[in-house]
């Protein structure tokens, strides 16, 4: 933690039915300096995308819905950017990432939080995206589709996702203190507040609270005592309480969500020390070999906090590691590693170090590629434009509208619908703007390039982000923004 500017961690272990390790290690505020215990409250972001997988899989028990349903057979509003893939695509699309949109397609809605998207919203958006591949041929990890996943859990149940996994997973097997979203955390709860170390600098920042849109693909809040408990229950197929007397899901969906369905990567020879010849995508899992035996596994990153979990069934081994640090040095994945190497009965390897160096490795050529940007800005600033020609409101079909005005001498960037995406814009080069965010919890400051028309009024923006270390899901990449006054 010390090497990696590392705030809280909390990490857990079981191993053969039993709960091995489960203890909180530094702290959960760097400004309240109270420490992280084995209770404390992380968000385990996109590891929440399993419980949606495990809440469809207990709906497919009960008979109330097969993996191969069709959506609109649930949602009759649902539309895709194609007639066919609208009506062939079905509960099993919904999880697997095989869409054919782009890596984090939309995900400007829910990035950063705060906006005003709803679930009808994110239904209707699919319709104006763009496809990057042909539908079911090519992995691009989602999240809106995980929200449409939460959506048919309501319409088929009569519950909210969110209500579903507080009455049926988490009640059920125990799981106290965890809750599905963010704000249903009670007052004074004990929870670890999110931390950024960009620039070997910790920074605490505010909690991602994207309300309740957001749960079926990251919204849920654990401890790791809790989520031992989770782990249990997948290792032991579906079986819980006394004597794995009761069950939450049966064997044959547990096998179903844990099967391959998107092909990720593979390696007929196999690949480095752990013999891994392929990755896959299941239903909410990613899934891989070490050493001969199947890997199941993901990770999760809001602002502020990173995450992984490892399950290994054949070594009857359950791994989880929280942390309130990005990047922190990618502790979150090298503590696990280490511990499922010793499992594996490996060759030492020191991940600890490795990941952190990359880490640095990466910030330092991230932050020369933004350097440069501002350093050009600097360069261009007495510069004179006409910024009448860029002045008005432009449209993006999914995102909605957002407003060039003059503020301060400078244009100024505003998004209607995501309040925290607003901020100055600074001249770069030819018809190009570096905007500067106000929000600040994770690097996206970005690029808007104006098309201007035969008059040289700008009539279209095109963005993209400015920083390649930039999280996938400020898609500015994806917008297209028509002027419309």
């Amino acid at each position: 933690m010390a090497l990696n500017n590392s705030v809280g961690m909390a990490i857990a272990i079981v191993k053969d039915g039993k709960v091995v390790h489960s203890k909180g290690y530094g702290l959960k505020s760097i400004e309240t300096k109270d420490k992280v215990d084995d209770n404390t409250l992380f968000s385990i972001a996109s590891n929440s995308k399993a419980f949606t997988g495990a809440a469809l899989a207990i709906l497919v028990d009960e008979g109330k819905l097969s993996w191969d349903d069709h959506v609109v057979d649930y949602i009759p509003e649902f539309k895709m950017y194609d007639d066919y893939v609208t009506t062939n695509f079905t509960i099993t699309d919904l999880l697997t990432h095989r869409s054919g949109l782009g890596l984090g397609a939309g995900d400007l809605m829910i990035f950063p939080d705060t906006g005003d998207f709803t679930i009808d919203d994110i239904i209707k958006s699919f319709q104006y995206q763009t496809p990057t591949s042909a539908f079911r041929t090519q992995y691009d990890y989602d999240n809106l589709l995980y929200l449409v996943a939460g959506e048919v859990i309501y319409r088929v149940s009569g519950t909210s996702w969110a209500d579903f996994i507080q009455t049926r997973i988490f009640d059920p097997l125990d799981m106290k203190t965890a809750k599905p979203l963010i704000n249903r955390i009670p007052k004074n709860a004990n929870v670890a507040m999110p931390h950024n170390s960009y620039n070997n600098e910790i920074k605490e920042l505010s909690p991602y609270d994207g309300g309740d849109l957001v749960g079926a693909a990251g919204g849920i809040n654990a401890g790791v005592n809790d989520l031992t408990k989770w782990m249990l229950v997948q290792l032991n197929k579906g079986k819980y309480g006394d004597n794995l007397s009761k069950t939450l899901f049966s064997e044959a969906v547990q096998k179903q969500m844990w099967s391959p369905i998107t092909m990720t990567g593979y390696n007929i020879y196999g690949d480095g020390r752990r013999d891994n010849h392929f990755s896959a995508y299941g239903l909410g899992w990613k899934i891989s070999d070490v050493k001969g035996k199947i890997m199941v596994s993901h990770t999760g990153g809001l602002t502020g906090m990173l995450s992984r979990t490892m399950l290994i069934p054949e070594l009857n081994l359950g791994i989880v590691v929280l942390t309130n640090t990005d990047p922190g040095g990618y502790a979150f994945y090298a503590v696990p590693e280490t511990i499922l190497d010793m499992y594996l009965g490996l060759d030492k390897k020191d991940w600890v170090t490795e990941l952190s160096e990359y880490s640095k490795s990466k910030e330092k050529d991230g932050d020369a590629v933004t350097k440069a940007v501002w350093e050009t800005v600097e360069a261009n600033k007495k510069i004179k434009i006409d910024k009448n020609k860029y002045l008005g409101t432009y449209n993006d079909p999914w995102f909605g509208d957002i407003t060039i005005t003059e503020k301060n001498d400078s244009l100024w960037f505003t998004s209607k619908r995501s309040p925290k995406l607003n901020g100055p814009m600074f001249f770069y080069k030819a018809t190009t703007f570096a905007v500067k965010w106000e929000f600040t919890g994770m690097p996206c400051d970005a690029f808007a390039t104006f098309n201007l028309n035969e008059e040289g009024k700008a009539m279209q923006i095109k963005m993209k982000g400015i920083s390649p270390n930039i999280d996938f899901s400020f898609d500015f990449h994806d917008l297209n923004l028509e002027r419309i006054d």
